[in-house]
């Protein structure tokens, strides 16, 4: 039974106790993601410039013609993969913090240890999740600059033109940004909290969902403050040629872990 600490929101039987938090915890879960990042950075480096060869990889795809008006959301979307993309991240900074064996060699544990099962299932979520923003994104273009023509899409310019200097460009624009808005809640909801508290328990995938839905419920403000903090820590981790994501991956990784030893009571 775990203890209820100040200004936690209670639970039934068979759920989580999740406790209010806000920027302080932010604050705090940045700062000690930074000091495990610090600490494990000589061995974790290139595990990181991985997650940039996969967009650099979706970048080059994106550049035929054919699947251009995708390449935006491809990119977008490519950022729902990075809580499962870091659990590595999360099983080391639970490790450090209990004082055992922290090495990189334990990056892959969580893939083979019992954790494994629901670890699939919450990123098969995932992936569906990614599929819909995908598709959702696909009919919005098809119902709004796809109506100009294949003319539209012959060139890079040509595609930039109809986007920008068209109103069925605009109405792409401001429906895809409503409908990703819509997607970015919904990701951020299900997974604040939920890969690290598989990593850490041994809970499906459900009871981890739940429990990550509570969270952002309950602590919507300090939750989406979270989401902008990393939507822009992975914008200037990709502006000097993907490389700083190699610090931002990992950094975000180890801070999410801290977030939820915060946000979830253990």
């Amino acid at each position: 039974m775990a203890i209820t600490h100040p200004g936690d929101v209670t639970s039934p039987r068979d759920e989580y106790e999740i406790r209010k938090i806000g920027l302080h915890d932010l604050r705090i879960a940045l700062q000690q993601g930074w000091e495990d990042f610090q600490a494990k950075r000589g061995d974790l480096i290139f595990l990181g410039l991985i997650y940039p060869l996969v967009v650099l990889f979706a970048i080059l795809a994106a550049s035929q013609v054919s699947i251009l008006p995708l390449l935006f959301p491809l990119l977008t979307g490519a950022v729902l993969f990075s809580p499962p993309l870091a659990s590595g991240f999360y099983e080391l900074a639970r490790r450090r913090e209990q004082g055992l064996d922290s090495r990189w060699r334990h990056f892959l544990d969580v893939v083979r240890g019992p954790s494994a099962p629901s670890l699939f299932d919450l990123t098969s979520v995932t992936a569906m999740l990614f599929l819909g923003w995908i598709g959702a994104a696909w009919f919005t273009y098809q119902w709004t600059v796809g109506q100009l023509g294949p003319e539209a899409v012959s060139s890079v310019g040509a595609f930039l033109n109809s986007v920008f200097g068209t109103a069925e460009g605009w109405s792409m624009i401001i429906i895809g940004n409503l409908l990703g808005l819509g997607f970015a809640i919904v990701a951020l909801a299900i997974s604040v909290v939920s890969f690290p508290m598989i990593v850490d328990k041994k809970v499906n995938w459900g009871v981890a969902m739940r429990t990550s839905i509570r969270v952002a419920w309950n602590n919507p403000v300090t939750v989406a403050a979270w989401g902008l903090i990393v939507v822009a820590l992975l914008i200037l981790g990709a502006l000097p040629g993907l490389v700083g994501l190699a610090v931002v991956l990992p950094l975000l990784g180890y801070a999410t872990w801290h977030l939820y030893t915060r946000a979830v009571v253990r």
